[in-house]
């Protein structure tokens, strides 16, 4: 049922005749040809989006987001999938139907779009500059000289450190965040009138996110772009949105003020969306895991290092090490929730890899009483600690069958028969919520969060005592989210499993963890319970963290977080060098500042 507060056709008219109406979606409907006929993705859509305003499209995958965006993009994939109905109107000018040529040259003009994953829309083999000075000259008859100084320009305003240097940088070279950064300045540098961005933050980390939509935000405040903003994250609504549409299934369920959604959510979907939102301060009142001291550890870490030859020179000689971990110790205790959290390239994956033998390292690891080698771990380790990793669909063979899959752990290790192993994976199956009749599908016929239940079955197959969860929950839907977080604790509860869990996301820890680990640059820089880390934070890097998670309410307004200054020390270290101690200063101001020393 479509919510009162939905904006009828009419109204859509109405509106568009405004000279503030910078775009209007009228009746737009989308669909997919495929053997048994037209299906349809998108339906009846309308809406309107007014000069410098934000205008949310907010649901799960699969709601129909990105394919309307395409669709205003005039990129949907032909011949299989077409706009079937409804007009787009970008000003004066009608963009369905419009001949390939004329939108081209509308496309990066007058509406722009930043993609959820800027490394595979940058092309890899040209330079940051040159794909900057390629879109300015696709549209301007300006000079190569005149370009470079306004992708220069463009550089700057994004705050991108050491533009010039970035100019002659190609996409590799660069962090997840400065790619943004980048297709932010490409998408802005032609001034359009719109600017559609697609999950702009999803793959960023939280402080990189924060840093990208308070660009977003000062972009717009100057230049007077409109915006729509496609995300999942209602937290990311609440701050940036004037007004908000949900979308179902691909249809417009409920739309309205971005604070009367929030405060009186019509819609059962909408309502569903926001309780699902991970809230700092709902894990304070959650009951911590009982922490004996006289508990034998599942797993112990002690003065643990990982490092990475680089070679250099015609004879190959080890010039430089990388310092990817660097003397880091725990132990985790059966039945609890131990989160290692951090930005990317901190080393918290490096730390799993190494806990199971997959990378070598140096100190002391111990697993269950097994000494952790470099090498081939022993039969009785291999069953006692498992993974679960951040993308399903990469760590399941779509060649086989889920109940292979599922089995295959018990097949490996030669536990019971094929009869057996086929009802421990139907008892498998039963225990993470879903069918047993499922089990003759294929990984593709299930949902994100689907598969990510058919893996935590698979980890669970052999009942280890140890799962090490490396954002497993960081990809999908915050729904789908709430709903394997929830399995994961009823697990722990029913099986006195121990959790490693893996996360960049504050707010998520808060709500699953016992205690905390805070990784900054390859070292542990606060470690807590969570009570301790969240209540109480020490280091400045943790209070950085922790400030910059989104608040799924519009009526609160965050402070500034602390802007990382100064030269981050490299992991990376001349051979016979030990290793700079990384830290950050708070100097009271605003400012974090990086700073390493030996």
């Amino acid at each position: 049922m479509t919510s009162t507060r939905q904006t009828s056709t009419a109204d859509t008219a109405a509106v568009a005749n405004s000279s503030a109406t910078v775009l209007a979606v009228d009746g737009l409907c989308v669909s997919v040809r495929s053997e048994s006929g037209l299906a349809t993705l998108v339906s009846d859509l309308s809406f309107t989006l007014a000069r410098g305003e934000t205008l949310a499209i907010a649901g799960e995958s699969g709601s129909g987001k990105s394919i309307t965006s395409l669709a205003i993009m005039g990129l949907l994939p032909p011949p299989a999938v077409r706009v079937t109905g409804g007009v787009i109107r970008l000003g004066d000018t009608a963009l369905t139907g419009l001949p390939e040529g004329q939108m081209r040259s509308i496309r990066g003009d007058r509406i722009a779009m930043i993609f959820q994953e800027p490394m595979t829309s940058l092309n890899p083999v040209l330079t940051v500059g040159s794909q900057l000075c390629e879109a300015i000259r696709a549209h301007e008859p300006v000079s190569r000289s005149a370009a470079q100084a306004r992708a220069l320009e463009a550089l700057r305003q994004v705050r991108l450190s050491q533009p010039e240097q970035r100019m002659g940088q190609f996409p590799h070279e660069l962090s997840g965040g400065m790619r943004q950064r980048v297709m932010i300045a490409m998408a802005l540098v032609l001034r359009p009138e719109v600017l559609i961005a697609d999950e702009p933050t999803t793959a960023l980390d939280v402080t990189v996110q924060r840093e990208v939509l308070d660009l977003l935000r000062d972009l717009q405040r100057e230049l007077g772009t409109a915006i729509i903003l496609i995300t999942h994250d209602m937290g990311v609504v609440a701050e940036m949105a004037e007004r908000v549409i949900i979308m179902r299934q691909g249809r417009m369920v409920e739309t309205g003020n971005v604070r009367d959604i929030f405060a009186r959510p019509s819609h059962a979907y909408t309502r569903a969306l926001l309780d699902a939102v991970p809230r700092m301060g709902a894990g304070a009142s959650r009951p911590s895991a009982a922490h004996s001291e006289r508990k034998v550890p599942v797993a112990r870490l002690d003065d643990v290092s990982v490092r990475y030859d680089v070679r250099a020179g015609l004879m190959g000689r080890v010039s430089h090490r990388v310092h990817a971990v660097e003397r880091v110790s725990f132990d985790i205790r059966p039945g609890e929730t131990f989160a290692l959290v951090g930005e990317s390239g901190c080393g918290k994956s490096t730390i799993a890899k190494a806990m199971v033998g997959l990378v070598p390292h140096e100190g002391m690891i111990d697993i269950v009483g097994h000494r952790v080698t470099g090498g081939r771990q022993a039969g009785a380790f291999r069953r006692a600690v498992q993974l679960v990793f951040q993308d399903p669909m990469a760590a399941l063979d779509a060649r086989m069958r889920v109940g292979d899959l599922v089995a295959e752990p018990l097949v490996i290790h030669g536990i019971g028969n094929a009869t057996e192993q086929r009802k421990r994976a139907e008892e498998l199956m039963i225990l993470v919520g879903l069918s047993p009749d499922q089990l003759n599908r294929y990984p593709h016929e299930f949902s994100g969060g689907q598969r990510q239940r058919i893996c935590i079955a698979r980890a669970l197959a052999l009942q280890p005592q140890l799962v090490i969860a490396d954002e497993a929950v960081s990809a999908l839907d915050v729904s789908v989210q709430a709903q394997v977080l929830a399995l994961l604790r009823d697990l722990q509860k029913n099986f006195g499993i121990a959790i490693l869990f893996i996360s960049h996301d504050m707010a998520v820890v808060e709500n699953i963890s016992d205690r905390v680990a805070v990784m900054f640059l390859g070292q542990i820089v606060e470690m807590g319970t969570r009570e301790q880390v969240f209540g109480d934070p020490l280091h400045p890097y943790t209070r950085r963290l922790i400030q910059a998670v989104p608040l799924p309410d519009p009526d609160l307004k965050r402070a500034p977080i602390p802007r990382l200054t100064g030269e981050v020390a490299s992991p990376i270290h001349r051979v016979g060098f030990g290793p700079e101690r990384r830290q950050l200063v708070d100097t009271g101001d605003g400012h974090l500042v990086a700073m390493g020393d030996r």
